[in-house]
């Protein structure tokens, strides 16, 4: 598997370390496309791979798999293209997707192409649960609670324990548009944006961002808690977001898949 990355931060970085020096899949990054020039060809030397800030370069690369591993307006920009090119992807920006009309487009290109789409579960757990429940109708109620603290969420770090939003997963993707790909993911996988509720509380005494899942429906009840250390040097980005990533492509051709 040839990969190429769109983006140069911290989870592109970690992705080349853990995938083309500790060799922990099948497969290498031979390409990365970015805006920064100076961090792109910064890592372009130190790993040996191609660096492209024209974006149909970076296509014409001898790549099978792209990692989008950048913002939610580059996952708008190229992943339409990066399909129409039959090559398969993984999308880690799923704030991209509050507009449901576009997670259909997605699929019904990918599908026209022969490729797949992978959205990675991020810095939470759960799904194949949600999916499971929901597999004839059956789920009836989905909240996630996000408790971060005022650096993740950009703000002072004296701001006060509070909370900031309660609403829908969609309502939060708009109002958060960095920090909730998490209430996203969920909501795909399980009853949809506009149901799946949705908490945000900053609290600056907390040291990792926490996720509490609860969820009830035929099936029973759910309560899970997820705390997740950040990435080193971003305190915005789940350390759990990149292996995510990382596990979407350590799968990808496996014969005997696990759960959903």
């Amino acid at each position: 598997m040839k990969i190429g990355i769109i983006g140069t931060g911290n989870i592109a970085t970690y992705l080349l370390g853990k995938i083309n020096d500790e060799k922990w899949l099948n497969g290498e990054v031979i390409a990365l496309f970015g805006r920064n020039r100076e961090v792109g060809e910064d890592l372009a030397l130190r790993y040996g791979i191609d660096f492209h800030t024209e974006f149909q370069d970076f296509l014409d690369t001898p790549i099978t798999m792209v990692v989008e591993a950048a913002t939610i307006e580059a996952a708008n920009t190229y992943m339409k293209t990066v399909v129409a090119s039959k090559k398969n992807m993984i999308v880690s920006s799923i704030g991209v997707f509050n507009d449901i009309q576009l997670l259909d487009e997605l699929k019904e290109l990918a599908e026209s192409k022969g490729v797949h789409v992978a959205l990675p579960s991020g810095a939470i757990g759960g799904l194949d649960l949600l999916k499971s429940a929901n597999a004839i109708n059956g789920l009836k109620h989905v909240q996630i609670t996000t408790r971060k603290s005022p650096a993740s969420l950009g703000l002072q770090e004296d701001h006060k324990e509070e909370l900031l939003f309660e609403g829908s997963a969609k309502e939060a993707s708009l109002k958060f548009p960095r920090n909730m790909n998490v209430a996203l993911v969920l909501a795909l996988a399980g009853i949809g944006i506009e149901k799946t509720r949705v908490q945000v509380v900053v609290d600056p005494a907390v040291k990792r961002n926490t996720h509490i899942i609860e969820a009830d429906g035929d099936f029973g009840n759910m309560k899970l808690q997820i705390e997740n250390n950040p990435m080193p040097n971003n305190p915005k980005t789940s350390h759990l977001a990149a292996l995510s990533i990382l596990d979407v492509l350590k799968n990808k051709d496996q014969s005997i898949r696990i759960g959903n």
